[in-house]
């Protein structure tokens, strides 16, 4: 990727940390408010759409074909999960589907699945961290959630997204495997090789840069989004 991507993705991250921030400074007290909740909400599935709809922010890979991309929207819906519960990260996760799908060139089953990929990640992370909230629940949940989201990645590929892939937008099999071959010569068949070939080095590297990132920032910012006590 070209320098001007990453310097994109710096500065967005630094818009998030500014944003709650500033966001903190006008809302200083706990407690539940419907309209302070929709604010926070707003606000990180903006950030989350921005980070899932804008092309700078899709980041290919040179050992993986053209149609996968690595995508870091999984960050804002880490942190609001982490700091606001469970029930905001599926929220700002719906939001964010929904703002997508006027883009969509999948006929909604490409976000369909982009958005069980996302549950499947950061529920598990955000429902543990609520019972333990201390680093070992971090640790746990993130452990949990990234087993979690592989397996689903896997499986959805598999016998969902390519199947459907090569009927709607009329690609051979034979089509989609040269692409993966061009690239990936070890990728003998579209089943399980292209799976381990393919998508799980694809969602463990998207996957541990968003828990570094998320770890990184929410860290920085917990107290400001008023989660802990100083």
């Amino acid at each position: 990727m070209s320098w001007t991507g990453w310097l994109a993705i710096a500065f967005l991250l630094f818009l998030l940390v500014f944003a709650v921030r500033l966001y903190g400074r006008f809302y200083p007290r706990p407690g539940f408010n419907w309209n302070r909740w929709v604010a926070r909400t707003a606000i990180f599935a903006a950030i989350s759409a921005c980070l899932y709809v804008i092309p700078v922010f899709s980041l290919p890979l040179p050992f993986l074909p053209g149609f996968l991309s690595l995508h870091f929207d999984e960050i804002p819906i880490f942190i609001a999960g982490f700091a606001y519960g469970p029930f905001t990260a599926v929220a700002v996760t719906l939001i964010k589907t929904i703002i997508k799908l006027p883009f969509t060139s999948t006929l909604c089953v490409g976000e369909l699945a982009d958005f069980i990929f996302t549950l499947a990640f950061v529920l598990p992370a955000t429902l543990i961290y609520k019972r333990w909230r201390n680093l070992k629940g971090v640790a746990c949940g993130f452990i949990v959630s990234l087993v979690s989201q592989l397996a689903v990645s896997l499986l959805l590929n598999i016998y969902v997204m390519l199947p459907f892939y090569m009927f709607v937008m009329g690609l051979s099999y034979e089509t989609i495997l040269a692409m993966c071959q061009a690239v990936n010569p070890a990728v003998t068949d579209l089943g399980w090789p292209y799976a381990l070939m393919c998508v799980l080095p694809l969602n463990v590297i998207k996957d541990l840069i968003v828990i570094v990132v998320t770890f990184v920032v929410y860290r920085s910012l917990h107290l400001v989004l008023r989660f802990a006590k100083k």
